[in-house]
Order: structure tokens, then sequence, then C-alpha cells
């Protein structure tokens, strides 16, 4: 996790924008189905009046809905509602509203802005009032005044009074108000009772109800009313809904655009660190699984990056916002909620500890397979001329067997999530559907509230699986970040000393050793013991000794590509663990015992050694490699291309073209490890005595398998198992070291000898 926020921190203003446009897409969606909740309710049910206290209503009217009401509740419409007469400076403008206005007076409502409470308490009381005048009528029918409402049964409940007040006429309510008020206050009591106790969503109703037939009563086109409600609602979800894919669409840029550039730089970071590497690191690193880091790992890094600004903000503010949001439509509704939810966990818990295992296997067998796959490749040749297809082939099918078995497994155990999800979405639905159904018939609820509900419980849902899924990649995702902070958190055995000695322009080159051994990482015995020689400036020193005897390793010291285990190495003097890497390296000629080329020109191969090498320096450096000869052939001269690895040229060529660019850097240290071996005879002399009048003031080093190569050497020192046999000229070693006349023996004449 470490690893990911470091490499966020530089992108942490677009985080910041991200989780915001991640609010905004919850809030969005969590609105919508509130308002498709709305347009049921309100829209359709309530025929578009929204609150129960009505804006405008007749004397008549405010007369009969008082009568239904506390002495404080009275009050209250006293406070609030004021007479509007046909005379007054609003009746002019109220007259479109309401016609009734040129006829009677009305009363209008009125609220300042510091009782924001009012309103609140208005719509109680008319709804209470509303449900106390049904109580009333149903105690009326049981009664015997035989006084009944137009359509109502003995088996007639507070819902459908409240449908049957949509059939009436308010005439018909105020024919009835003389009857009222010679009843007992008794009953008056006990219907405000009984209204007291029902649920306030059906007091709400009721007072819409009633509120529409005094809307009516105005002239108000209720129709209008309706249609205006469903329209400004509809539209008003559409901008939601556009706000929401704005949003949604920024999150996605945005996530996208994060991630990618800290992938980007998490690989130059790590392509960087092993640039710093020394071989000691490589040797703990297999190329194959440093390549399968840089790629593979860091593409499932930046996954979860992306999936986690997208997931990991939103599943959160989406599940308490939907709880909330549920909680507030239906307490009653809650369990299947919970009981869904803890169904679901149980579900992906099962599925977590199956698959996450698995998740690990998988980078494991991934570095196998590029591992193969990268051996095939380079040895193809060696492969077909011992005729060993057959076998790669298998080697391979295994790995990419176990790579696909594995992942096959782990995709049919995912797979298996989404249906489960699907199950658990549409059983929870119809529970809801159910149990909602019994809210409705008791009046607990309304139709509008269960189909939001339902919406809510699925974004709960899927909010829990969201947040499933990001903890369900997140281990595949730690694996890949723990084996990039391998790489990253290595130290280099090999670094710059806090205060390096600079040479500058001064360096002349003296290279000695002085009693240096080293061993190999894991190695029982020293790869080479005690070496003690002097290398100077203007000589050649060259270095001979059987397979194994550690002339590479003798060689590889000088740049610092391994540290010696005991003893030193100097520089004019000056220890090179006391020179920057930098400076060390950029002073010597380096032709390694692979020649390797880099996919570009020949030009460009060459000036790899000197970027600021002009075309003369290039072509010297070409005529002395005795590479100018078949660069000049090619179509394009040094401009010819070069593919991967030099594979267009010529073992000779390639060597050839990786001395000359050594050469053209025209380096006081020249190193020559075995670099002539695919040279014939007569270009390995030209090559040489052009050598010689080119690096005459250099220190060079040769590494050689040929006696021919270095018989002209000024000092050669003969190596076996590791230590020093020999050292000298080549008559002087052919009388004293036992080693370089067998040596000599193998490879010359008699008189090539003499």
């Amino acid at each position: 996790m470490k690893l990911i926020l470091r490499y966020l921190k530089p992108f942490i203003l677009a985080v910041i924008l991200c989780i915001i446009l991640l609010y905004i897409q919850a809030i969005a969606e969590l609105s919508l189905p509130n308002l498709m909740s709305d347009i049921v309710n309100i829209g359709i049910q309530q025929g578009g009046i929204e609150s129960a206290a009505p804006e405008a209503i007749s004397q008549e009217g405010l007369n009969f809905a008082s009568m239904f009401m506390k002495d404080h509740e009275k009050e209250l419409i006293e406070k609030h509602y004021r007479l509007i007469t046909a005379d007054s400076e609003e009746a002019d403008e109220l007259i479109n509203n309401y016609p009734i206005l040129k006829e009677k007076p009305i009363y209008l409502l009125q609220i300042p802005e510091d009782e924001t409470e009012a309103l609140s308490s208005l719509e109680e009381a008319y709804g209470r009032a509303a449900l106390a005048f049904v109580r009333l009528m149903q105690s009326m029918e049981g009664s015997s005044t035989g006084m009944s409402m137009p359509g109502s049964s003995d088996e007639t409940d507070e819902k459908d009074r409240s449908a049957i007040l949509r059939e009436v006429e308010p005439s018909m309510l105020y024919q009835l108000i003389p009857l009222l008020t010679r009843m007992p206050a008794k009953a008056f009591e006990e219907a405000r009772a009984a209204a007291d106790t029902a649920d306030p969503s059906l007091a709400r109703q009721a007072g819409t109800v009633l509120s529409r037939l005094f809307y009516g009563e105005l002239g108000v086109s209720l129709d209008v009313v309706q249609r205006n409600y469903i329209l400004r609602t509809g539209l008003y979800m559409m901008l939601i809904t556009l706000l929401g894919a704005v949003a949604t669409i920024g999150v996605g840029f945005l996530s996208s655009r994060t991630g990618s550039r800290a992938a980007r730089l998490m690989r130059r970071d790590i392509f960087r660190k092993v640039e710093s590497f020394s071989l000691e690191e490589f040797d703990r690193f297999s190329t194959a699984s440093l390549i399968t880091r840089t790629t593979n790992d860091v593409s499932h890094v930046q996954m979860i990056m992306i999936m986690g600004l997208r997931m990991m903000v939103r599943a959160p503010i989406m599940g308490i916002g939907g709880i909330i949001m549920a909680l507030r439509k239906s307490l009653s509704l809650s369990w299947i909620i919970a009981l869904a939810v803890l169904v679901l966990i149980s579900v992906i818990s099962v599925i977590s500890t199956i698959a996450i295992p698995r998740f690990k296997l998988m980078q494991k067998l991934t570095d196998r397979l590029n591992l193969v796959t990268r051996e095939s490749l380079t040895g193809m040749m060696v492969i077909r001329a011992f005729g060993n297809q057959k076998h790669e082939e298998e080697r391979f099918r295994k790995a990419s067997a176990e790579l696909r078995d594995n992942t096959r497994f782990v995709n049919r155990v995912m797979n298996v999530l989404w249906p489960s999800m699907m199950l658990i979405m549409n059983l929870s639905s119809l529970v809801i559907i159910w149990a909602g159904a019994h809210e409705i018939q008791r009046s607990a609820m309304q139709v509008g509230d269960m189909m939001a509900f339902i919406q809510y419980a699925m974004e709960i849902i899927m909010a829990f699986l969201m947040i499933a899924m990001i903890f369900v990649m997140l281990p595949r995702a730690m694996v890949s970040a723990n084996r990039i902070n391998e790489i990253l958190d290595v130290s280099p055995s090999i670094q710059d000393k806090e205060e390096p000695v600079v040479l500058g322009r001064g360096m002349k080159g003296e290279v000695v050793f002085h009693n240096v051994s080293f061993r190999y990482k894991g190695a029982e015995n020293d790869a080479i013991h005690n070496i003690s020689f002097t290398a100077r400036p203007g000589e050649t020193t060259a270095i001979i000794g059987s397979t194994g005897s550690g002339k590479t390793t003798l060689v590889n010291l000088i740049p610092r590509f391994y540290d010696p285990t005991e003893g030193e190495i100097t520089i004019d003097g000056i220890p090179i663990s006391s020179l920057t890497l930098d400076e060390l390296r950029g002073n010597i000629g380096y032709v390694p015992q692979k020649s390797t080329l880099f996919t570009g020109t020949v030009e460009s191969n060459i000036r790899y050694g000197k970027e600021q090498a002009s075309p003369e320096e290039i072509g010297r450096a070409s005529e002395i490699a005795q590479a100018a000869g078949f660069v000049s052939n090619m179509e394009e001269g040094f401009q010819s291309s070069i593919t991967q690895g030099g594979s267009n040229v010529s073992g000779g060529q390639r060597q050839r073209l990786s001395i000359a660019r050594a050469l053209v850097r025209q380096a006081p240290i020249y190193i020559f490890d075995d670099s002539f071996s695919a040279l014939d005879f007569k270009t390995d002399a030209r090559l040489r005595k052009a050598l010689h009048q080119y690096t005459d003031k250099s220190t060079i080093l040769i590494v050689a398998q040929r006696v021919s190569t270095i018989m002209n050497a000024d000092q050669i020192i003969v190596l076996n198992e590791g230590r020093i046999a020999g050292i000298g000229r080549h008559a002087d070693l052919l009388r004293t070291c036992r080693e370089y006349r067998e040596i000599a023996e193998s490879q010359l004449s008699e008189e090539e000898l003499a």
C-alpha cells in the first residue's frame, strides 16, 4: 500500500478532484430513486400536490378543516393564512391562478423565512384533520345515525376513505358541517385520537387528497398541476443524470490518466534502479523476473490504482448513503438488506479464500513462463543445432499449462461471483416486493417508496460487491507491489561515496591491483585470489588462462561491476572505490566478451561510446576496428540499420563495431575481454597494429584465448584457478611458466614458438 500511496502523491490534486467527482456521482445516483419515488407518490398518486397544507383555500374549506384540528393547530392556521379579497392589491396577480377569487375571497398561505418548521406543522395539522374526518365518518357509519359517505361500506379502511375523498365534491363536505357541529365532543376526540396514532405517511397522503379538493374548488387546473410536477421532476432527474454522467466520465479520465502516469513513473524508477545494479544484483534477480516486474507487476498495481480511485471512494459513499436513504424510506424492511449483505459477504469470503492463494501463485507461474520463453528464444540456435525442439516445446507446454490451469481455476471461481450476486439481488427484490406489498396494504408505505427501496437495496448490494472486488484484487496487486518493492528497496552493493575524489581530465590510466581477491556470493572458494600487478599507460597488459581461471572476473573488477572481497584496485594511485562510477567508467573503453549491439544504425551504435563524437571520430574509430570496409559496402553506410541484438550482421562484424564503440571514447584505459575471438588472423593482426598506434598513451588490458593475439604484449598475466601462475613477456613465460607454455604449445607450432 505504501508503494501505491508513494506514486499517487505527485498527483494528489488529481486524486482530490477524482474524489470530489466520485462524491458528486454517488450523490447523483442516490438522488434518482428518491425523485422516482416522488413522481410515483406525488406526481401520480397525489396528482402533483406536494404539500398537505394548501397554498390557498376558501373560507368554507378552512372552516371545515379547522373543525378537526386542535386549538394550537387552529392558532397556527390563523397565524399563517391571510384573507385575500377581490379588491386587494394581490388579487390581480392571483386571479389567474385562483379564478374563484373573482367571486369570493380566499385565504393565502404565507410563511416567513425564519419559520421553516411552520410548513411541516401545517402539513401535519391538515393531514391529521383529514384522517380525523375519515375516522369520524367511519364511526358514524357504525352508529345508528345512518349517515354514510358515497361508496362507503363496513369494510372500508382509512386508506379506502382517502381514496373516496377523491370522488366527492367540496360542496358535499360543506353540507355535513351543520350535522358535525351537533355531534358530541367525545366523537371528535376519539376520531382525533385515531388520527394521531396513524402512520405519518398516511396522514400526509390524506391531507394532499383534501388539499386537491380545495384546489379544485378554487378553479385550479389539477391536470396542469400534475403534468407540471411530473415534467419538472423528470427534468430535474435528467439534469442530475447528466451531472452524474459528466462526473463518471471525469472520474474515468482522471483515474486512467493518474494510474497510467503513476505506472510510468514506477517503470522509470524500476529501470533506473536496475541500471544502478551491480552484477551481484543481476545474479540475484533473473532477467525474466525483472522483465515481469517491470511489465506485468506494474500493470497489476496500475489496475488497482485505477479501480481504487473509481471504486474505493465511491463504494463506501454508495453503501452508507444507500443505507441511510433506504432506512428513511422504511425501517421495517431493513432486515432484508441486512440479510442480503450478510449472504453476499459470506459468498465473497468463501470465493476469496479459494481464489487469493491462486492469485499469488499466478505471478510465480508468469515468471516461470517468461523464463522458459526467454531461454528458448535466446538459445534457439543451440536448440536447433541439437535437435531439442521437442524438449523445449514440452518445457513451454508444461509452464504454459500450469499458468493456464491456475488462471482457469481463478476465473471459474470468480465467475461464480456474478451469478451469485444477481441471484441475491433478484431474491432481495422479490422479498422486498412481497414484504412491501404487506406494508402498502396496511398503509405503512407508499408504492413509490417501495420502488425506491428496491433501488437503494440494489445500490447497497452493488457497493458491497465493489468493496469485495477491491479486496479480491488487492492481494494480487499487493503481491506485485511487494515484488516491485524488492527491486526499489535494493541498495546496490556498489555505490558512490558521499565525498568522492574527482580526477578531472588528468587521468593517466595506471591500474594497480594490490592483493586483490574476489569471491562470488554463495561460492565456497575465491574466483581470483591474491592478485597483484600493475598495468601502465602506453603498455598492453594481456591476461590469459584456461577456461574458468578468472580472466573475465578480474577485468570486471576494474569498472566496478563487482567490488573485491579483499585487497584494493587503484588508478593513478587513487582507489577506484573513491571515484564516482560515472567518472570511473567514463574513462574506460570497454569491449565485453559478448558483443552487444542496440537497435538503431551503425552510427548510433558507435556513437553510444561517445554521444558528442564527430563523424570524423566515428570514421577513424571504425577504420582502426577494421569495420570501415564492411560498413562502406552496406547500402546506407553508417546510416544502415542495426536490428535488435545486431542480428543482421555477423559475429565478427558485431565484434568490430563493439571495438569501434569503445575506441571512439578515446579513453585512458581500454579493456578488451576476449574481443578478437571472432576475427580471422589477418583481420586480428591489422586491428592490433592499428590499435597500437591509436592507443599508444592508453593502458590496454586484453583478455585472450589465442596466444597469437598477445605475443607482443608488454606484459602477460597467466591465471590458473584464480591465481597468478606467471607474469612477464612472451619469451620469458615460455621459459618460466609451465601453464603458459602448455597453452602456447597447444596453439602454435615449434617454429612459431621459437
